[in-house]
């Protein structure tokens, strides 16, 4: 007789689930989405993962943070730092309309938990605004260097790039129009002269 099968703790697990609580929100994902959507039984996801629905949610949120820190150090080796940073909101302007109804993790997590679980939106708050501090240290070095002319301060620039992200995550849901997006982000960019 064939035992449960034992689940490794991996990137596959955490994507899948990960990909539930995208579509579903935390308060939205049930034990059962979670194991249809990694084929665990359920006493399989509670023994690998003893905080149970909570834990894989951090995971998820944490390997979103890890995916921003491989993105970080791209920009750090880039020569046109801004450059990249804008390409990277333009790049939204180039996708599905499954991605546009999904925002983003942390912006959804953030709006969700509030009121809800301190923990969690402290978590997202955390990757924001670590996401805010590399902005304002990237913008402040390129002001120095003279690539960059807007004497706006470093630190309201990096809070407007998180303020236009937030937003433009609520936007893309509204309107999953690449022409109407790429528009928008093109004209919340032009801050960054």
């Amino acid at each position: 007789m064939r035992g449960r099968p034992n689940i490794h703790v991996n990137n596959d697990l955490i994507i899948k689930t990960q990909e539930v609580f995208w579509q579903k929100g935390y308060n939205g994902t049930s034990l059962s989405d979670l194991s249809v959507a990694t084929g665990a039984g359920a006493g399989s996801l509670y023994n690998t993962f003893k905080g149970g629905k909570k834990e894989l949610f951090k995971r998820s949120l944490e390997q979103r943070r890890e995916v921003f820190f491989a993105f970080k150090d791209s920009i750090k080796e880039s020569e046109n730092p801004i450059k990249q940073i804008k390409q990277f909101f333009l790049d939204i302007g180039e996708t599905n309309d499954s991605w546009h109804q999904k925002g983003c993790i942390v912006a959804n997590t953030l709006v969700e938990m509030t009121f809800v679980d301190n923990e969690l939106k402290d978590d997202a708050i955390k990757i924001l605004t670590e996401t805010e501090e590399f902005y304002r240290t990237i913008i402040a070095q390129e002001q120095e260097k003279g690539k960059l002319k807007t004497k706006i301060p470093a630190d309201v620039l990096a809070k407007y790039l998180i303020s236009f992200w937030c937003g433009i995550n609520s936007l893309r849901r509204m309107y999953p129009d690449n022409k109407i997006l790429k528009t928008q982000i093109n004209l919340q960019l032009e801050i960054l002269k």
